[in-house]
């Protein structure tokens, strides 16, 4: 809809027009007729001007619209009585009522005005005879015709464009609760993830400081020097490595090391594991031909050093088997096999371990079993599926998990036999 502004000019610029039109091109028979004719039109413009121009847009005053309609309606019957050209006058009065009325009704009943107006000047401006009549009344039936037709259009348009306004709102205020609940979901699923990761470092790690830190004070007391030296050796390097998770875990865009020092990381766990708890602890990863996506690496390190940490805990295993696979599409495997007691995989666990284990692989795309039973052992066995190129490079970066990571608890485990 045009603004007051373009009603102006619109209004300014037809009206000049019509006035020098009627003065060069279509001048009435008498100089009185002009005058007229030209007073109409200035009634025409002094009625919008005062009354018409602040209905144009909304807030409307109820007593615009009659007021206008009326003087418009003067104004287009004395203009076409003094003078046939100024018919032309409906061309503004028709599209105003329309706007000023602000709906089909006052339109339509508007226009009838207008036309009526018109038929009137037109039938009498020259006489009241059966040639003025008809020519009369078909002007005013042609311009009501049209009139109406054009402003049903117009404002069926409007309402159009005022209904896609109000989807358009709907929708983007249905995208806002989309975002709001999106986030609420992403905060839920890293507040899970946070907890995963805690649970898997620096709360095995603490529970590992504080038997160390018992076991070096009982040490002490006994006079056990060289003893408790040891173990407070101990203590210094697993509190660096508390304090490596605790960096690692705040910078989460820190990159994961590329397959080297992923391998070196999973042989450096082993041997934290071998030298604290009784198993012998085999690695194989001759089947490793490609190279690990960034998250698989932390997935696969992280349920490798849980498994460990749950076979030093409960298996009273004498030996355990790693193997560790990459296929050259990125796809990998990692297989836990003990000789341990076993457990039954239907009985409810009390810990988070598992839990948490099966949960991290899920949310990689992969698969997590676990097969045992009482007497027989052990075998967890991790799937990854294969990442491809788009996706490794905009893949989220995952903290670096420190190779040391869960030796703590696997040894203070194994010395009191409590669970994480």
């Amino acid at each position: 809809m045009l603004t007051k502004r373009g009603w102006d000019a619109i209004v300014s610029i037809v009206c000049a027009v019509i006035a020098l039109a009627l003065v060069f091109l279509f001048p009435p028979a008498t100089a009185a007729r002009t005058a007229i004719a030209l007073a109409a039109i200035g009634l025409f413009v002094l009625g919008y001007a005062l009354i018409g121009r602040d209905a144009i847009e909304p807030p409307r005053a109820a007593w615009r619209y009659p007021a206008f309609l009326s003087v418009a309606a003067v104004a287009a019957g004395i203009g076409a009585g003094a003078a046939p050209f100024m018919a032309m006058l409906q061309t503004l009065a028709y599209p105003l009522v329309w706007v000023i009325g602000d709906s089909r009704k006052r339109g339509i009943g508007g226009s009838a005005v207008i036309a009526g107006s018109v038929f009137v000047g037109a039938s009498f401006g020259y006489g009241a005879n059966l040639d003025s009549v008809v020519a009369g009344a078909t002007t005013a039936v042609f311009s009501l015709s049209f009139a109406i037709a054009i402003g049903l259009w117009i404002a069926r348009i409007a309402e159009y464009g005022e209904e896609r306004e109000r989807l358009l709102a709907e929708l983007t205020a249905a995208q806002t609760e989309v975002e709001a609940l999106s986030r609420e979901r992403g905060a839920s699923a890293e507040r899970e993830r946070l907890a995963r990761d805690i649970h898997d470092t620096l709360a095995q790690t603490l529970a590992g400081l504080v038997i160390f830190a018992e076991r070096a004070g009982r040490q002490s007391r006994e006079g056990q020097t060289d003893a408790a030296a040891t173990t407070i050796a101990t203590v210094e390097q697993v509190a660096r490595d508390a304090l490596a998770e605790a960096r690692a875990l705040v910078a989460r865009t820190a990159a994961v090391p590329r397959e080297p020092a992923f391998g070196a990381a999973v042989e450096r766990l082993i041997e934290r594991f071998r030298e604290h708890g009784a198993a012998r602890i085999a690695l194989d990863t001759a089947r490793v031909e490609g190279e690990l996506d960034r998250e698989a690496q932390v997935v696969l390190l992280r349920c490798l050093q849980e498994a460990l940490s749950n076979v030093t805990k409960h298996a009273a295993a004498a030996e355990v088997t790693v193997r560790v696979e990459v296929a050259a599409d990125g796809a990998a495997a990692l297989e836990v096999a003990d000789d341990g007691r076993g457990f039954d995989t239907s009985r409810p666990t009390s810990g988070f371990g598992l839990d948490g284990m099966r949960e991290r692989v899920a949310l990689a795309g992969g698969t997590f079993d676990v097969a045992s039973a009482p007497g027989e052992g052990a075998t967890l066995t991790v799937r990854l599926p294969a990442v491809s190129q788009d996706e490794r490079g905009a893949g989220v970066s995952a903290p670096v998990m420190p190779a040391t990571m869960g030796v703590a608890a696997a040894e203070a485990v194994r010395t009191k036999g409590d669970r994480l």
